[in-house]
This record gives C-alpha cells, structure tokens and sequence, in this order.
C-alpha cells in the first residue's frame, strides 16, 4: 500500500503541482523537488493505473458520450449509473455459467480475488477505488471478471442467444467493454481464467473479440488484395501482458512493433488533402494489411500511390478512437502516440466529402456511417485540438511533399487530369491520334512506294508521241 500511496502523491502533484505560500521555507522547496524527483522515477518505472479520461478531452462537451457506457459498467467507475442496472442481472446469469464450466466453485473463484486484491486495487488510480472496501471491491471485480469472460466466450461461439440478450444490448456491450473508464486489470481475467478448464478457450476468445472489434475491413472481401486476417496479425504469445482490453485492442490494430528507431528529417511538411494530392498525380491505394502503421508511398515517374490500411467507419469507430485518443494521453503511459497521429493524418486527408468519396472508391474506407458529409464531419470533429507524433509517418509525409513539388511531375499529372478526366476526352483523343497516323501512314506510302504498272504504260506512250 505504501508503494499506492506513493504513486497517489505523484498523480496529486502532477495535478495541481506544489502549492507555495509565504511561511514556505527554501528548505522545505528543496526538499519537495528531491522528493518528486524519486517519484517520478517509480511513477515512470510502473504500468500505467486505470484511471480516467484526461479533462482536457472532457472538455469537448459533444465528445463525453463516447467516455461512459450505455449498457454495461465495468469496474468501479461507472458502477452505480441507472442506466447499466439491467446488465446486472445479465452479470449474475453470465458468472453462474462461467462458474459452471470451471474446475472450481464459485467460493474458490472469489478466493484468487480475494488473495490478490490489494495487487487489484493497486492496478487503479488511488481516487477510483477509494470509496470501496476490500470486501465489496472483490466482489465487483468477481462479478464484473466472471461475466466479462464468459460474455466475450459466448460472443465469439455464438452461445449469447442462451442468455436472452438482445442484439442491440450486445451491441452496445462491445462498445463499453473498450471505453477507457470501463477497463478491469488484465490480470483479473488472467487469475480467473487459470481456474478453468477452458482457460486456452478463453484466452483464444479475448484476442479473437478484440480483433473482431477493430475498425478495419478485414471480414471483408476486397477486390484487388487480400487484407490481414488474424493468423497475419501478431504471435499472441509473443504479446506482453496488456494492462486492460484496451491496450490490447490497440495493440493489435498497430501490429508488430518497429525495429529500432526510425531517423527523420525535414519535419515541416504541409500535408493535402485528398483533391490536392489526386490533382498531383497522387492515387490511393489499400494497403496490405489493416494495420495503422502499413502506411506507404511510392513515386513511379509523375504518378504517385499512396497505400492506407483500409477502415471502416461505423457507430463505434467515434467512441474506440477517442477512448485509444484518451489511454494515449494518460500521464503515465509511456507511448509513441501512434493512434493519434494516424487520426492527425486521416484528419489532414479528409477536409469534404469529396475526400471521403476518393477514399471508397479506392476500397480505402467503407462508410457504414451514413453520409460521407457525416465521415467527413466524424474525423474533422475527433482530430480536433490534438498532438501528434510529429515522427510518425514523417518518411511518407516527406515523399509525398517531395512529389508535390515536383513541378515537371505536378504539371503532367494536372495536364493528364485536366485533359484525360474522362472515357470520352481519351476516346477522342485516341481518334485524333489514330487519324494523324493513317494520314502520316498515306503521305509516306505515296512519297516511298515504286510507280505501278499503269504507269510505266503512261509513261512509255508519252515519249512514242514525243518522237511522232
């Protein structure tokens, strides 16, 4: 507990920082700046607490759905909402068939709780949990990691239907179970599942649910390359523990991790939108797999291919996104920035809907949304006020600034679009060029080819009439 209440001291500080007044002594100043400095050294050193949504998101006021649940509540933040009652007693339903299916009682099953809780309540901001005691916050997180498990077997093998659970309640479930205020620690799902028989059952489960919940097209079929399915994606065992669902579904939708660290020059790129680039000579591509990170171009003479992972856009690509958004900016967890930076850049891409209309006929994005003005209006809302990794995609940004200003390149790429935009300007075209050829072809056949017989006759009876 002394380690908690140290991490607790250093999120207060980072909070509200130190308060100074006139009766401070220099020493005590002093002696404040050592501390912290030890602090921040564990507060770097730890995983990253479950805690809540930075403010500086909340304070999007149109955004705050998208933060807390509309069907389930998961662990201690969201516990009491009227709203979520009802998926209370599909909990108690759900834990009496996971306990059913296990090697042990449901006694046993909250004894591994019970046995670690003080680990448990360390995985959460000290403000999450401090309302609850150790009895009733073993309770939550039995009820909440039973039924959580046993939601995500039953999702992945069709077994909901036994429990009477509608399809909009399912539906609404998936969506809470990846908001950033709605995480149970991973190693609760871990403790509980060691306790089953169906423990690799259960393990393959959750890795297969996430993957089904990522926004990419990767159930469908795609029309000119096969995108990732999930035997592409990363080796699950090879995965290091997630804190929460969460991290692991953002694991997953970024792939396997880069191999050193990438040198970037040239950082002050003003990247186009979509119009802009197809006007360059630019054409969008989908890449090979659905992960954010397969982003790539290539310069082949004045034609340009940008290759983006495709995406589809649905009612909970808003709610996954900005809760991703929120676990990257928590204080303590130490990443690159990667999901933000790729919305920086969808967000830089997408200015109208002409741009979302480019990016579907590329087979880039899949509108499940509505219109693409709604698209269009989603990625201009959710890129709103961030900070990206100014490193990331760098390479890509600095080869597409590198063909933009090409001005040979940029001038044939606008002729080619001005001039040859449609089926009919290149039919006509062609046949201004097939009749300059048959004409060319005539001209030279009547200067190259011998006289023909007829005259040679012609000219062998004018020179008789010239000799009579």
């Amino acid at each position: 507990m002394a380690r908690n209440e140290e991490m607790s001291s250093m999120n207060e500080a980072l909070k509200h920082g130190i308060k100074i007044h006139e009766e401070s002594s220099k020493e005590e100043l002093f002696k404040n700046i050592k501390e912290a400095k030890s602090r921040l050294e564990q507060f770097q050193s730890s995983k990253p607490k479950l805690q809540k949504v930075p403010d500086m998101l909340r304070d999007h006021t149109s955004f705050e759905k998208y933060y807390e649940p509309r069907a389930v509540a998961i662990g201690p933040f969201h516990h009491a909402k009227e709203r979520c009652q009802l998926a209370e007693k599909f909990k108690l339903a759900l834990t009496a068939k996971f306990v059913e299916d296990s090697d042990c009682t449901a006694e046993d099953l909250h004894k591994i709780i019970e046995d670690n809780i003080n680990t448990l309540r360390d995985c959460y901001d000290e403000e999450a949990t401090r309302s609850y005691t150790d009895k009733a916050l073993t309770q939550l997180l039995f009820l909440d990691g039973c039924s959580t498990l046993q939601f995500i077997y039953s999702f992945i093998y069709n077994e909901l239907p036994y429990f009477k659970i509608k399809r909009d309640q399912v539906a609404f479930a998936q969506q809470d179970l990846f908001l950033l205020e709605n995480q149970l620690p991973y190693q609760v799902l871990k403790l509980l599942m060691n306790k089953s028989h169906k423990k690799e059952e259960l393990n393959n489960a959750i890795h297969d649910f996430v993957r089904n919940n990522i926004m990419a097209a990767t159930k469908k079929t795609h029309k000119h390359k096969r995108v990732s399915q999930p035997e592409d994606r990363i080796n699950i065992n090879e995965v290091e523990e997630p804190t929460h669902l969460l991290e692991l579904l953002r694991t997953e939708m970024l792939g396997p991790k880069d191999e050193g660290n990438k040198i970037c020059t040239n950082q002050r790129q003003s990247f186009r939108n979509i119009q802009e680039l197809k006007a360059a000579g630019i054409q969008l591509k989908p890449s090979k797999t659905s992960t954010l990170k397969d982003i790539s171009f290539k310069s082949l003479g004045f034609v340009g291919f940008l290759h983006l992972p495709p995406i589809s856009v649905d009612d909970s690509m808003g709610p996954k996104f900005l809760n991703l958004i929120a676990y990257e900016m928590c204080p303590d967890f130490e990443n690159d920035f990667e999901v933000t930076s790729y919305i920086c850049l969808l967000d830089s891409l997408i200015d109208h809907a002409d741009d979302v209309k480019e990016l579907r006929s590329a087979d880039v994005l899949y509108n499940l949304l509505g219109s693409d003005e709604e698209v269009a209006r989603l990625f201009n809302e959710i890129g709103t006020d961030l900070v990206p990794n100014s490193a990331t995609y760098c390479n890509v940004k600095n080869e597409i600034e590198k063909h933009y200003k090409s001005k040979g390149k940029t001038w044939m790429a606008q002729f080619c679009h001005e001039h040859f935009s449609s089926p009919w300007t290149i039919l006509a075209f062609l046949g201004v060029l097939a009749a300059l050829g048959l004409s060319s072809i005539q001209t030279w056949y009547t200067i190259t080819s011998p006289p023909s017989a007829c005259d040679a006759v012609c000219e062998c009876l004018k020179k008789q009439l010239k000799i009579e």
